[in-house]
């Protein structure tokens, strides 16, 4: 028989309150805690509390806390990811994301989904995982919701909400977040001149 780890990542119906998920969320909700009271000056404790919440990644990320996430287990980063202040992620599925990604103030990336039956919502939830490319620049307050992908080199306008696949290479805002128009080759070239 599965177990209800095993169940969420497969993005299955799942119970939350298994006692072995919640002790994994409160072992990193605790990560978090200390990592949301540090100072800019410990930043050797802040990399190892990196460490310890991220399944990869926590060795480069660049984080402005506070941060909060499900299980941190479950997100996946690239090379120097940047999370601006307040950023949650809830990774009950897992969340890919790729190298130079960065994050405004306040993105919700957000994996986890309820059944419409009010009864089995009650019992069980389950979740869609995300995946985002490498060079990504998310807006502020933008809402990534449950198993979108966002291409490389996309660019998300603040306080769009992402309910479907971006394409690379676009810009995209709005709620629903809708394709604006493709970044152009000079747009490119201006940003690869400044790096």
């Amino acid at each position: 028989m599965r177990s209800e780890r095993e169940k969420m990542l497969a993005g299955e119906l799942y119970d939350a309150l298994d006692p072995g998920l919640v002790a994994d969320r409160y072992r990193v909700r605790d990560l978090c805690r200390q990592l949301n009271a540090s100072s800019d000056a410990e930043e050797e404790m802040r990399r190892g509390l990196c460490r310890q919440i991220f399944g990869k990644g926590g060795d480069t990320v660049w984080m402005q806390p506070p941060f909060h996430c499900d299980y941190g287990s479950n997100i996946e980063l690239g090379e120097r990811v940047f999370f601006n202040f307040n950023c949650v992620v809830l990774d009950v599925c897992r969340v890919r994301i790729g190298d130079f990604t960065l994050f405004g103030p306040g993105v919700q990336i957000l994996t986890p989904m309820h059944p419409l039956d009010a009864a089995l919502r009650r019992k069980e939830e389950y979740g869609r995982p995300i995946d985002i490319g490498a060079d990504v620049w998310v807006g502020g307050g933008a809402l990534i919701l449950p198993g979108v992908t966002i291409g490389s080199g996309a660019v998300i306008g603040a306080g769009s909400v992402v309910t479907r696949d971006v394409p690379a290479g676009v810009l995209a805002a709005g709620n629903p977040c809708r394709i604006i128009r493709e970044i152009t080759g000079e747009e490119r070239e201006a940003r690869a001149s400044r790096s």
